[in-house]
């Protein structure tokens, strides 16, 4: 019998550590593959685009060998990182800083992609699976997939300092590593369902107690002035798209002229094509700068804004370059460029004003029932705090916008090319800060003005809270007794249900309206007078009959 038993046990062990590795949640190796083939297919698209490019091309002045260098610059480009061009007519190497904003958002999707899926053990598709799905530890998956990601882009900036655009090895150590580790996180963090508790205790951690309470409060105002930053820096950034694209078609015969003028073939046409399409949310940026006040610079010395703009250096024929505007002083077309960014603090001040209103303190005890409007939480001061809060979010999402899209483009003039980060960032911040203010005080006190007196007025509010059935009923109670004889002497009973009612663990606000209601006390002795007549319309209906009735 030992012997049967002992062979059994034997024979199930294999089988539960074959369970055991079965079912055991993946790791590191899961995400370190998972940050690996994002790094790799982010290259592959480059070098795939490149090669393209450099086979159609009728002149091509490198071999294969220096079309794949240009893809690994690229692809440290496209994270931010700035290139230095060596094979310049003077022989002096010249910087490359403008980042081409539209390339970064296939190595942001790619890392995103792989973080979420990492946290899901490298399953595809995963929050469509069943919700017993195992999730591996998201400081795990999230180191797993940065550090993949960092194996392949080390080698592949060093493959890159050999070729005609080098990289810079500062902006490279700096770039790349943070946009893996944020792009990561933020698919890690998504993969949990956007848990607000490690984002708020890290944000605590950093911050004094008095900011932290600011930014933290129990209401949601950081939520809010982040919705209100984002909607103003979007508004910001379309209304330049729009100033850009007005334009271009005004000034049409030029980019026509400088697109066709740059290359005769299709092939260095569909390459000048795609860099402009690169290059068209940097012009955004630049457009929303310069309706903001401070402009952009076309080199050292050469601004341009809406009051006045310098004339250009010598330049080469781009498309994108032909909507400058002309050099000279302002005219009325030139200012009207100043509704972008009051539209921008319009719908900022709009969301605060809606966050504002949707924050509400709980109804004092009796306040349905005295038709008073419920008190908001959110002051007139502490609406303009958090439009101020969200002007300050909305200024630093466009320095950092403004410090990508620019960047010097060689040396002596042009070591300075775009908008300047802090100008623009100084701009937004009164624009946004002065104009969201002011609408959301103005919203939130046409929203949340004091109702006109009377009983009518003060149930028409009340029935606008979560107090309406309350106060309705109320009103026909008081309308009953009014009619009904006989009624006065069951006040005392009213009172007695209401407080059990109130005290029996229900918020009065959530009762039905029959639980409202007092119930049907014993019926009286007195014989009712017969001086009052009844109307048969107002008689209440009740399953028990008065002693009167036979």
């Amino acid at each position: 019998m030992a012997g049967v038993i002992q062979t059994t046990t034997r024979r199930t062990r294999p089988a539960l550590l074959l369970t055991r590795m079965r079912d055991r949640r993946p790791g590191l190796d899961s995400a370190l593959l998972g940050g690996a083939l994002a790094a790799g297919l982010g290259l592959a698209a480059f070098a795939m685009l490149v090669i393209l490019l450099w086979i159609s091309s009728p002149y091509p002045d490198s071999g294969p060998d220096g079309a794949l260098n240009t893809a690994a610059a690229l692809w440290l480009l496209a994270h931010g990182a700035e290139l230095v061009r060596t094979d310049t007519l003077s022989g002096a190497p010249a910087p490359l800083g403008v980042r081409p904003l539209l390339l970064l958002a296939l190595p942001v999707w790619l890392l995103r992609r792989a973080g979420r899926d990492a946290a899901y053990g490298g399953v595809p598709d995963a929050p469509d699976a069943s919700d017993d799905a195992p999730l591996v530890d998201g400081p795990t998956a999230w180191a797993g997939v940065v550090l993949g990601y960092l194996a392949v882009g080390v080698p592949t900036a060093l493959y890159a300092a050999g070729g005609g655009l080098r990289p810079a090895w500062a902006s490279v150590g700096v770039c790349v590593p943070l946009v893996a580790v944020v792009a990561a996180g933020v698919g890690v963090w998504r993969a949990y369902d956007c848990p607000r508790g490690l984002l708020e205790r890290t944000v605590g951690a950093l911050l004094p107690r008095g900011v932290r309470h600011l930014l933290l409060g129990p209401d949601g105002r950081l939520g809010v002035a982040a919705r209100a930053a984002v909607a103003g820096a979007g508004v910001l950034v379309g209304g330049g798209a729009l100033l850009l694209t007005v334009s271009l078609l005004w000034h049409g015969g030029e980019a026509r002229g400088a697109f066709l003028g740059l290359t005769e073939g299709w092939s260095g046409r569909v390459a000048v094509l795609l860099l402009g399409v690169t290059l068209l949310p940097n012009a955004a940026v630049w457009a929303a700068s310069y309706a903001l006040g401070p402009g952009f610079l076309l080199g050292i010395g050469h601004a341009v804004t809406p009051l006045s703009a310098s004339p250009a250096p010598l330049l080469p024929a781009f498309p994108l370059l032909a909507a400058v505007p002309d050099a000279g002083a302002g005219t009325p077309v030139n200012w009207a460029a100043g509704a972008v960014p009051l539209a921008a603090g319009a719908v900022a001040g709009w969301y605060v004003a809606k966050g504002a209103a949707a924050a509400g303190r709980p109804v004092e005890p009796g306040g349905e029932r005295s038709g008073r409007q419920p008190e908001e939480v959110w002051s007139p001061g502490r609406t303009a705090g958090v439009a101020g809060l969200s002007a300050v979010l909305c200024a630093a999402l466009l320095a950092l916008s403004a410090a990508l899209a620019g960047g010097p483009m060689g040396v002596a003039a042009l070591s300075r090319f775009g908008p300047v980060w802090w100008q623009t960032g100084g701009a937004a911040l009164a624009w946004i800060g002065l104009v969201a203010t002011v609408t959301a005080l103005v919203v939130r006190a046409r929203r949340h003005r004091t109702p006109r007196s009377g009983p009518r007025r003060a149930r028409a509010v009340a029935g606008a809270d979560g107090g309406a059935r309350a106060g309705v009923w109320a009103g026909v109670r008081a309308g009953v007794r009014a009619w009904v004889p006989g009624i006065a002497g069951r006040r005392r009973e009213s009172a007695k249900d209401g407080a059990d009612a109130t005290t029996d663990g229900r918020r009065p606000g959530g009762a039905t309206p029959y639980d409202l209601l007092p119930a049907d006390p014993a019926p009286d002795l007195d014989p009712p007078r017969p001086s009052t007549p009844r109307p048969s319309a107002l008689r209440p209906s009740t399953p028990q009959q008065s002693p009167s009735q036979p």
